[in-house]
């Protein structure tokens, strides 16, 4: 795996970076030498984030957690990271190994999360794309008071997503 580090307003320390890459260890049997681990250090007054992304061919992982210490922050993020894999246990298998998931959620007791077999989708519902703006499709998603907005980008007639982020701002999803 490679480790790439972004700080925000704080300068890492070695032995955080060592921290991360020894929490990392027990993930290693699951992702491929390929696999990219984005860990992200914000400080924000006395709040400190630690955002940690894990990609690996189809496979993303995600966490994110605020806590005053940053190591804190970095416990957090790898219990969240290590429930989403047992969570997602059954689809994992059948894309590595057997059994190399078996020393990493040993941690978590079996009660606590529930192994889902299928996903369940409650609604299909078709929506009518058309050309806007990003501005336009941004406007279009507030008035349906929406948190995502599907449109074909009329600059780049491809479909694309605007959503609403946690920080109030807007994000796009462009295909690549």
């Amino acid at each position: 795996m490679r480790i790439v580090y972004t700080a925000r307003k704080v300068n890492l320390r070695d032995n955080f970076k060592e921290r991360v890459e020894k929490k990392l260890q027990k993930f290693k049997k699951l992702f491929s030498e390929e696999a990219v681990v984005n860990v992200v250090v914000t400080l924000e007054k006395n709040r400190q984030t630690v955002e940690m992304t894990i990609r690996d061919k189809a496979m993303v992982y995600r966490a994110e957690s605020t806590m005053p210490e940053m190591n804190d922050a970095l416990d957090r993020v790898m219990d969240i990271m290590t429930r989403q894999i047992r969570k997602n246990k059954t689809r994992l298998e059948k894309r590595i190994k057997t059994g190399s998931l078996n020393d990493i959620i040993a941690d978590i007791p079996e009660g606590e999360i529930e192994a889902e077999d299928e996903y369940k989708v409650v609604r299909t519902k078709q929506v009518i794309v058309k050309p806007l703006t990003i501005e336009e499709a941004i406007l279009e998603m507030n008035m349906v008071n929406h948190d995502f907005f599907m449109f074909l980008n009329a600059e780049t007639n491809d479909i694309n997503v605007v959503y609403k982020r946690k920080d109030g701002n807007y994000g796009v999803l462009e295909p690549s």
